[in-house]
């Protein structure tokens, strides 16, 4: 008897189903693909009950003829690939000719459509991959889909479906991706009768972003302009350094204008933020990655969202490259007023490439609000000009004498008015925009941190010799671990060599460290760091700048300052790092409350 037989049709729409209709996300997903391909510039989605009982899609795309409405409900049938060449160089959204047919499939499904200047439209019905009829309906230009009783003919899909507030949270994430990755058309979400969001068509980039993640992050986050390097084309917007999110909500990758998760994308992402990056935290970014489509396989998964690159290893290079530059770019800040008793000395600056800016007060109407936000203009603008400004007030003074700007490590003009104390660690400072916080250990690990990473490519620094040297036994497995680490620690200013079986000798110690029992404390808390970091590799490496930023948290033990001149002296060491807005682990140094914020707080508007 024969035992093997070909699956009806039907049956097989309906396993097909399983891979390209997981929920009712991947319904809405689909639909908008198609809008998308057909050119629409504005797209309607209407859900009930999370998408269980209905969803409608309405877009004013190109539309279809009879025939092709009808056709396209067939499986593999598809007007975006012709011969495998095509294959090989996708440039639309979809491409399998699987999703239409599948979903039909596991619904009450009815597809309304017309092409511009057709005198009628044409309506097909399928009820669970059975064809109903195909008739004319005078429906406006445009497709409209409507998806009903989603998985009713399939109730072991349909139980393991969740809650109607978790299936639509999806499909309301779906939309915000897609409605991110073209900001030029215009899109709304209505559930349950509830209008959930409605976008304009035409927006700037950081307009959508603004719509659908928050005024708040727009305003933090750093653009990337346009930048093609070694075939990759990238542009779009970082968040800050210290701007981080316990999920991937907010890291948003395109390619070729596809949303895509990329393991690829996200190595590149957090070795361009590097020690900005706190353990298990996300960074928030919305960036678009242009590549040459036969240079990426998208065909890897019906749901299309995983993607494989001829050459992984140059794409993730190319593009860390490109977001660490614009993650260690300066940024411009305004100084606050004070009274007039409180104006500080006027100092004159000659800019220098790469340095800090600080800009006159009567230029600060062309700022951006928020100051941790705003982009140094040094390359293009400000290079071998000569500014004068009362740190205070702006002012320019005569016959004040003009100095230079000294590499970034060293202190900088602080443009904040410097308040009080507060607690145990943390000083007050003022901005033009509101109040900033100043976290004193964290910038303190920030500024040893990196003297101690740049001392790696100098001569070794001048040391303070201990009167009587220091043994410490180790256990075989501490021992081979720091090992390969103690030429770093000796360019640091520790005096570390092997004596013996597992045994280190410390002779001397940088001059940040106090001698008195500092040399067995600064071992045991780089055992501990090291140990730490090769549990979470590889997601931070493990390499010289661990010794470094365990060698700052331990001299970063320092009393909080007890006065204000003090406290600006730390706050413009810190302004005068590489990237000052966060410790090596990655938490800020310095948190803004603006004006507006603090009005909030009280009721005002």
């Amino acid at each position: 008897m024969q035992k093997i037989k070909v699956m009806p049709d039907t049956l097989a729409s309906q396993v097909a189903a399983g891979e390209v209709v997981e929920r009712p996300a991947s319904v809405v997903k689909e639909l908008l693909e198609n809008s998308i391909d057909a050119g629409a510039g504005r797209v309607d989605i209407l859900v009930r009950r999370g998408g269980t009982a209905l969803i409608r899609v309405v877009d004013d795309g190109m539309g279809m003829g009879r025939e092709d409405a009808a056709m396209s409900l067939e499986r593999h049938a598809t007007s975006k690939l012709r011969t495998s060449g095509d294959l090989a160089a996708i440039r639309t959204m979809g491409f399998r000719g699987e999703a239409l047919p599948s979903i039909a499939s596991v619904s009450r499904f009815v597809l309304r459509t017309r092409e511009h200047g057709a005198v009628s439209g044409t309506e097909v019905v399928v009820e669970g991959g059975r064809l109903v009829g195909v008739a004319d309906a005078g429906e406006a230009p445009g497709t409209q889909i409507e998806v009903r009783s989603l998985f009713y003919n399939v109730p072991a899909r349909r139980k393991f479906l969740k809650s109607e507030a978790t299936e639509f949270s999806h499909i309301e994430q779906v939309v915000r991706v897609h409605a991110l990755a073209h900001p030029e058309m215009a899109f709304s979400l209505t559930h349950d009768e509830r209008l959930v969001f409605q976008l304009p068509g035409g927006s700037e980039l950081r307009e959508r972003i603004a719509g659908l993640a928050g005024l708040e992050v727009a305003e933090r986050l750093r653009e990337v302009v346009e930048t093609e390097r070694d075939g990759l084309t990238v542009r779009g917007y970082l968040g800050e350094p210290g701007m981080v999110r316990s999920n991937r909500a907010l890291l948003q990758t395109f390619l070729n204008r596809r949303p895509v998760e990329s393991p690829v994308f996200v190595h590149a992402l957090r070795g361009a933020y590097a020690e900005a990056l706190p353990r298990g935290a996300w960074p928030v970014a919305f960036l678009f990655i242009g590549i040459d489509p036969a240079e990426v396989d998208v065909n890897v998964h019906p749901a299309k969202r995983e993607v494989r690159f001829r050459d992984g290893g140059g794409v993730q290079a190319a593009l860390m490259e490109v977001c660490g530059e614009v993650l260690r770019r300066r940024v411009v800040v305004a100084v606050p007023e004070v009274p007039e008793v409180g104006v500080h000395p006027v100092a004159r600056w000659r800019v220098v490439p790469e340095q800090p800016v600080l800009i006159p007060a009567a230029e600060q109407h062309e700022l951006r609000r928020d100051w941790s936000a705003l982009e140094v203009r040094v390359e293009r603008e400000m290079v071998g000009r000569e500014r004068e400004m009362v740190p205070g007030r702006g002012e320019e003074v005569s016959g004040v004498e003009t100095v230079e700007v000294p590499v970034a490590r060293e202190p900088v003009a602080v443009p904040f008015r410097m308040l009080d104390r507060l607690g145990e660690g943390y000083w007050l400072m003022e901005s033009e925009e509101g109040l900033v916080v100043l976290d004193c250990r964290a910038a303190r690990e920030r500024i040893l941190y990196e003297a101690a990473r740049a001392r790696r490519r100098d001569e070794p620094v001048e040391t303070q010799v201990l009167l009587a040297p220091i043994t410490l036994v180790l256990s075989p497995r501490e021992f081979d671990s720091l090992q390969p680490h103690l030429g770093t620690l000796r360019r640091m200013g520790v005096g570390v060599s092997e004596f013996g079986a597992n045994t280190l000798m410390i002779d001397s110690l940088p001059p940040f460290y106090r001698a008195d029992g500092e040399a067995a404390a600064l071992v045991s808390s780089l055992m501990a760091e090291l140990r730490v970091a090769g549990e979470r590799a590889p997601q931070r490496r493990l390499d010289d700048d661990v010794v470094a930023a365990a060698v700052a948290r331990h001299a970063a033990r320092v009393p909080v300052p007890a006065d204000g001149e003090a406290a600006r002296e730390l706050a413009a060491e810190l302004l005068g790092c590489e990237m000052p807005y966060c410790c090596p682990e990655g938490h800020p140094t310095m948190i803004q409350i603006s004006f507006q914020e603090l009005g909030r707080k009280f009721g005002k508007r």
